[in-house]
């Protein structure tokens, strides 16, 4: 096997990560050059037994530490579309991590750029799309199982360690990730627009910050066992001491509905702080009902007019950040995807959809209204199919 030569842009924990998984499921990969001043995520590649390769202080200085077989993209979100800008034209594989791109303006940006000439193969890491589970439960909607997708019920209630180190790291602030529904949940609304086969046409939401509040600071900062609650991990770049007190300003729980172009319909639940965990999706259809639960690596159907038992799978591979396998499954994806043998799950238009819904459900909470979709969907549009647009991104 020819050993791939990487070079990574941020080299964070979730980057490192994922060349962990890579290195797991066999491939013969070797980072010779990284941009990054002070890589957090050195300890998981340590750990791994994977070499950082030559500091390198820009992208640009990278490049000319070549060739490289890939580009992997793993710095904070408010950085992906200036490093996306530095290596778009270098002729090498791109791995970025999600979500592509942070606002509005970003995404209109990113869509021209991918619309026009000389635009690289381009791989996003929403994860989930790998999952055996998700997997399944597109393979179940497009046989026709469950008929016409009605309407979808969707939760991702975390527990209170994830929460907390959410409240710490630089998630927690909109100028570098967003928003938290943007960086936590684009996954479960790329899958959900991949279900529907719609996008979005109007949305509603309603959230804010109760949890991770100074009020709360005097809050038992331990479990009943004595175990510590909010400082399991740390908390990374730009990292603050405590999660109750650090300057976030993103919401810690968000309900949002979403009413789709074909008329389908969903409502979703998140909330950071949650007794009992769960990632779930109720997926209600004319012919049959299907309940994937993420956490758990299990899935329940049933056709509408059957009365026995419901069909039910296990996946096992549980692990404690949930995504049970679905990094190692990715890294095969991108494995078969480079090497011309399979199409990689996920595309960055897909990608940048998702984004999009995501950051209309935030603005249709921060504004108060019931927001129309159309107006953002006209731009992207019309920068996705390369024409200059006169309209400007809403939020920047």
């Amino acid at each position: 096997m020819t050993t791939c030569r990487i070079g990574v842009i941020g080299l964070g924990q979730r980057i490192a990560h994922v060349l962990a998984a890579m290195q797991e499921v066999g491939w013969d990969l070797r980072v010779d050059a990284h941009v990054d001043a002070a890589p957090v995520g050195a300890p998981i590649l340590a750990a791994a037994g994977i070499a950082l390769g030559r500091p390198c202080e820009t992208p640009e200085a990278l490049l000319r530490e070549g060739p490289f077989d890939l580009l992997m993209l793993g710095g904070p979100n408010h950085l992906h579309r200036e490093h996306l800008a530095a290596v778009f034209h270098a002729g090498v594989p791109i791995f970025a991590e999600k979500p592509i791109v942070r606002t509005e303006a970003e995404t209109l940006d990113l869509a021209r750029a991918l619309a026009g000439p000389g635009a690289p193969d381009l791989y996003i890491g929403l994860v989930m799309r790998s999952l055996p589970i998700v997997r399944e439960v597109i393979a179940r909607v497009d046989s026709g199982d469950l008929g016409e997708i009605v309407s979808i019920d969707a939760t991702e209630h975390l527990p209170p360690e994830h929460g907390g180190y959410l409240a710490r790291n630089w998630r927690r602030r909109r100028e570098w990730g967003g928003s938290y529904l943007l960086d936590k949940v684009c996954h479960d609304f790329d899958i959900f627009g991949r279900l529907i086969g719609a996008r979005p046409a109007r949305v509603a939401s309603f959230g804010g910050r109760r949890i991770f509040t100074p009020e709360r600071a005097g809050r038992p900062r331990t479990y009943e066992d004595g175990s510590i609650a909010y400082d399991l991990r740390d908390a990374g770049w730009q990292g603050a001491p405590d999660a109750f007190t650090s300057d976030m300003d993103v919401t810690d729980h968000q309900v949002a509905l979403v009413e789709y172009a074909n008329a389908a319909r969903l409502s979703f639940h998140a909330n950071s702080h949650t007794a009992l965990a769960e990632r779930r999706w109720y997926v209600a259809g004319t012919e049959g009902t299907l309940i994937a639960d993420l956490v758990r690596n299990r899935l329940m159907f049933r056709r509408a007019l059957h009365r026995g038992k419901p069909e039910r799978m296990d996946f096992g591979d549980r692990t404690a950040d949930a995504h049970n396998g679905a990094d190692q499954a990715m890294a095969r994806d991108l494995a078969e995807a480079l090497a011309g043998r399979a199409v990689f799950p996920v595309t960055p238009w897909d990608s940048l959809e998702a984004g999009l819904t995501v950051m209309a459900v935030d603005r249709a909470m921060e504004d108060r209204v019931m927001l129309d979709c159309a107006p953002m969907w006209a731009a992207y549009d019309a920068a996705r199919s390369g024409a200059a647009s006169t309209q400007s991104a809403s939020r920047s």
